[in-house]
């Protein structure tokens, strides 16, 4: 939005200045220029000239030695051309003699024997004789018409004032800057920059929105109310700073918002434009950093020049973490992003609490972030915008199908179970798949067939209906997919089967097994958990070698999966029988890809891969077991796949209980029942007294644990550790 009143005072005579000092330096370097071209000039002529004294050319003409005359205006000298047979002998007895028609000189040396010029034994050589021009041109010339000298260059031109050729010299260059100014102009008004940097490299390029110009407020924002809780009291802040200043609180000078892509931290910042109804500034880190030393530290300058102007407001820099990463002296020297970033911390220390100017920023990489951007007085806040839970899925359907027509049949909450993990960006995806879906099929509706589709669509892609399978291939895909439901099915600790296909996909799998949640669960995990789940990524590979007695490379990314989820245990979590609660990494980048970096020395690194394959080879040992002693249910299930190439969890449980498949309604229906009920997004944690049995411990270490009668005094109170609280 451009904002007229917003443009700093007195930019007409910041253009004038930065117009006069460009004239200054452009003549300043005329002048150098040309006084280096005429001393270069004059040295290549004395190179091979030689200088006569003007009384030594007037002689010359009234001896009639010169046979013509020129005129060197540039340098106010006269080139003297001598007649056939003229002589001139140098400081060292040379006498050189010129010739008319070859227009050289032949050199002879004096033999002090003989008393006599040898003749040249050399090469002829060029001279040019000038002198000094004293008198005007005009007298000049009369006195050589007096002597008959003829050839006079006559196409002289009288010398001109350095006046004149300084103006001749810098006329080109005036007209360009009086039209490069007139562009700058154009370009200032226009919204596009000014003098105050080339097409305005040195002005903040931050949008300006007014008011509900967003389009967006909190009610277009789902699954993330304490952020918005947060940030509430910033805008009433803004919108009200008596009732705060009166107790003595001060204004939080910024917010930093972090957490995974996709969960919705530019659209919060957005809502807070929306709600606020102040001035909002967004501006993305990338656009502080160009090829120009200076240019990044000059655009945070210039944007909180602007803010100030208008406070109170509210300043947004998107993916901040381009300019704020942490200093260090490992590259060397002060790159123009370090600049950039000293200089917002000293914008950010020149913050006057009761103006009211709040900076607000995204990243999802805080770990790389400054320690001295991240300290209170600076940031005071960090707000985690992470993905959301059961109920904030559902919340984030409702808003992204608000505009969409739903058929009757939709249940959200299905979709949302079924989308666990996911993000908001992922959620608004998935609606709009089902809608295109929807077109594509010729309804009018968007169905619930339509919403799980599209999310089988987003993890698997679509399928691929030009694929042939003989029938061996088909048969092991069959016994590498019914393996992992069997596996699951058979397990506690796992999620419930949904659905089981051998219909290729484009996402380069053969057929997948679709595990659905049947209750919203936190990232807690317990190690029996991760070791079901290490064995549900087995039960592929373990029905291969069960059934058909070999190994395909399908089973690739579910051996990657058990790995990563082993590596883990060993290394972060502590479950290894080895090492024990010994942290072997560290994690590197928490809201990307979950990576991390190892903490040890090799030696251990090499132990912990062997503590790794231990508790895969357990896993897989554990599937194959299972597969074994349910080999006749896991043939009758994928003879019945093989009919159908897709089926469901509950006709996986009908078959295994020797009911008929044909008589499961739902055909989203999975191997366990789900409960209608669906609890409110956790704001408080809620202690609850409830009695809690340790499990039992091996027996070598019960040998080694002392018993009460042993250790526990007679009048000791008594214990109440059982009564534990959660």
């Amino acid at each position: 939005m451009d904002n007229k009143n917003n443009r700093p005072k007195g930019g007409k005579n910041s253009n004038w200045r930065g117009l006069v000092s460009l004239v200054s330096w452009a003549l300043l370097l005329t002048v150098l220029f040309s006084s280096a071209g005429d001393f270069m000039t004059g040295q290549a002529r004395h190179a091979d000239s030689v200088e006569l004294e003007y009384g030594q050319y007037r002689q010359m003409v009234k001896g009639g030695n010169v046979s013509a005359v020129g005129f060197d205006n540039e340098e106010d000298i006269l080139i003297i051309t001598p007649a056939d047979g003229y002589t001139y002998t140098d400081e060292d007895g040379k006498l050189f003699v010129y010739n008319a028609e070859e227009k050289t000189y032949a050199i002879h040396t004096w033999d002090e024997d003989a008393g006599e010029y040898l003749p040249a034994d050399s090469d002829p050589v060029s001279l040019e004789l000038f002198t000094v021009q004293i008198e005007s041109n005009d007298a000049v010339i009369a006195f050589l018409d007096e002597h008959e000298v003829s050839d006079i260059d006559e196409d002289y031109q009288a010398p001109m004032s350095f006046f004149t050729s300084m103006l001749i010299s810098l006329l080109p260059l005036l007209i360009s800057i009086v039209a490069l100014t007139a562009i700058m102009s154009i370009m200032a008004k226009r919204g596009m920059g000014g003098m105050g940097g080339i097409g305005g490299v040195g002005k903040a390029n931050a949008k300006v929105y007014m008011e509900k110009s967003t389009g967006v407020t909190f009610k277009d924002v789902a699954g993330q109310d304490e952020a918005k809780e947060s940030l509430t009291e910033i805008i009433d802040f803004l919108h009200n700073p008596g009732k705060y200043t009166e107790i003595g609180a001060k204004l939080p000078k910024g917010a930093l918002l972090v957490g995974p892509p996709g969960t919705g931290k530019t659209l919060l910042a957005k809502a807070v434009a929306g709600e606020a109804k102040v001035p909002f500034f967004s501006i993305s880190g990338s656009d502080f950093v160009e090829m120009f030393v200076g240019v990044g530290a000059s655009r945070v300058r210039d944007l909180f020049k602007e803010a100030n102007k208008v406070a109170p407001c509210i300043v947004f820099i998107d993916e901040i973490d381009t300019i704020g990463k942490s200093r260090d002296n490992r590259m060397g020297g002060n790159d123009e992003r370090e600049q950039t970033l000293n200089q917002l911390l000293a914008e950010m220390d020149g913050f006057d609490p009761t103006k009211g100017v709040i900076l607000l920023a995204a990243t999802n990489r805080p770990e790389v972030l400054d320690q001295a951007l991240l300290r209170p007085g600076r940031f005071d806040r960090r707000i985690t915008i992470d993905r959301p839970n059961l109920a904030g899925r559902i919340a984030t359907l409702q808003v992204h199908t608000r505009n969409i027509k739903l058929a009757e049949d939709v249940n959200l909450k299905k979709v949302a179970l079924a989308t666990a993990g996911c993000v908001g960006a992922d959620l608004a995806n998935l609606v709009n798949e089902a809608a295109l879906r929807a077109v594509r099929k010729g309804r009018k509706l968007v169905t619930q067939e339509d919403l799980l589709a599209a999310f089988e669509l987003v993890i698997a892609g679509t399928e691929k209906k030009g694929s042939v399978l003989t029938e061996f291939e088909k048969k092991l895909v069959a016994y590498h997919e019914v393996g992992h439901a069997m596996v699951a099915y058979k397990q506690k600790n796992t999620e419930p089967v949904q659905k089981i296909t051998i219909v290729p996909h484009t996402q380069g799998s053969l057929g997948y097994t679709l595990l659905m949640p049947e209750e919203d669960k936190t990232e807690l995990r317990t190690r029996d958990e991760l070791m079901a789940r290490i064995t549900v990524s087995m039960g592929g590979r373990a029905a291969e070698e069960v059934v058909m007695n070999t190994m395909t490379n399908g089973a690739s990314q579910d051996i990657q999966d058990a790995t990563n989820v082993a590596r883990n245990m060993v290394a972060m979590f502590g479950m290894s029988d080895e090492f024990g609660m010994m942290a072997l990494a560290s994690r590197r980048s928490q809201y990307l890809d979950g990576g991390y970096g190892m903490d040890c020395a090799q030696e251990t690194a090499a132990r912990m891969d062997k503590a790794v394959k231990e508790i895969i080879d357990k896993c897989y040992a554990q599937a194959v077991e299972i597969l074994k002693a349910n080999r006749e249910d896991m043939d009758k299930v994928v003879a019945y796949l093989l009919e159908k190439e897709t089926i469901t969890g509950a006709e996986m449980v009908a078959i295994i209980e020797g009911r008929d498949p044909e008589t499961v309604d739902s055909p989203y229906s999975s191997t366990a029942l789900r409960s209608d009920g669906i609890e409110a997004p956790a704001k408080k944690v809620h202690m609850i007294s409830e009695k809690i049995e340790a499990p039992a411990l091996p027996e070598e270490v019960q040998d080694a644990v002392p018993t009460a009668d042993e250790n526990t005094p007679s009048d000791a109170p008594a214990d109440n550790s059982g009564e534990q609280t959660e």
